[in-house]
């Protein structure tokens, strides 16, 4: 089925068409890109030259889009990340990475842990992460490792710009102390 404005009849990839397709692109880049010669050298310039071209038209329509249009292509994955390699994505490095760890926070959450975004210092983000508590080997992965792995590949992927993503140390919680325990004086 053709969704509004398509043609009828155009096909349309779905995700992990998409994604099977920018992996075979890769891998025919890499290929391309060790073989030498000038046929090789013509072949990189025009796939350079028509991602450029590409990358205009798309900036293009984003400045022909308001505000509310500009949010949805920026929130759909692949042209998410299209913008950013043109370097044209309207949302800030910062607020892109800290809706990254937003999204993770339940999963996080889940396994006993958590997960705080903390801001950008220079091109580095800074998360605050608590590793699960309480759950033995039987939880089926969530190791602080993993978690924290998770989060980078995250941030890192809707922020590139961004050269790391490091967790701060996590402020453990304040100690509770009964009221009755400062009051009472012991005797003697």
């Amino acid at each position: 089925m053709a969704e509004a404005g398509q043609e009828p009849g155009a096909q349309r990839l779905a995700d992990p068409a998409v994604e099977a397709r920018l992996a075979r692109l890769d891998e025919l880049l890499e290929g391309l890109e060790s073989a030498p010669g000038p046929t090789t050298r013509s072949a990189v310039e025009a796939v350079r030259l028509l991602t450029e071209v590409y990358g205009e038209a798309l900036a293009r329509v984003l400045d022909h889009a308001d505000g509310q249009l500009a949010a949805r292509l920026a929130d759909d994955e692949l042209l998410g990340h299209l913008l950013v390699l043109h370097a044209i994505h309207p949302e800030p490095v910062e607020r892109r990475a800290a809706r990254a760890v937003e999204r993770l926070r339940p999963a996080v959450r889940e396994r006993g842990g958590d997960v705080e975004w903390a801001g950008v210092d220079g091109d580095v983000a800074r998360v605050r992460l608590t590793a699960g508590g309480g759950c033995g080997s039987g939880c089926g992965g969530g190791s602080g490792d993993e978690v924290g792995a998770a989060v980078r590949e995250a941030v890192l992927a809707v922020a590139p710009e961004l050269t790391a993503v490091e967790p701060l140390p996590s402020t453990p919680a304040p100690a509770f102390v009964p009221l009755a325990t400062l009051t009472h004086r012991g005797t003697r």
